[in-house]
């Protein structure tokens, strides 16, 4: 248990930083409320109106979006693997880069077939 104790801290110390930093932002903060702020913010660019069902988004936008998570995801892995380096040896090193190479098998199917493209 004494070897978690510091990661249970540091997660305790966290959460109480989130916690005060939300609730004295509600007492310390400006109260000045007009149309704009409620208005969605479009990069500077006046709003244009949203359908009332709040408008469709492109498959691409989702696509994109995976892409991004799974790619994202996949680094995740390098970073244990990264830590445990000295004690894999050649096995850790020959599964590592099994890994790299099918992800850049996957990253070539997919630029591709275009899928990186935003149109």
């Amino acid at each position: 248990m004494n070897v978690y104790t510091p990661i249970l801290v540091l997660g305790i110390l966290a959460f109480g930083f989130a916690v005060f930093s939300v609730g004295i932002a509600t007492f310390t903060g400006p109260k000045r409320y007009n149309r704009a702020k409620y208005d969605a913010y479009e990069c500077g660019i006046e709003p244009t109106p949203q359908p009332v069902g709040g408008g469709r988004f492109s498959v691409k936008y989702y696509l994109t979006a995976m892409l991004f998570i799974v790619f994202d995801i996949e680094i995740v892995f390098l970073y244990p693997w990264a830590v445990a380096f000295d004690r894999l040896a050649i096995f850790g090193l020959i599964e590592m880069l099994v890994f790299i190479v099918t992800v850049l098998v996957v990253y070539a199917y997919v630029w591709r077939r275009r899928g990186l493209e935003w149109d």
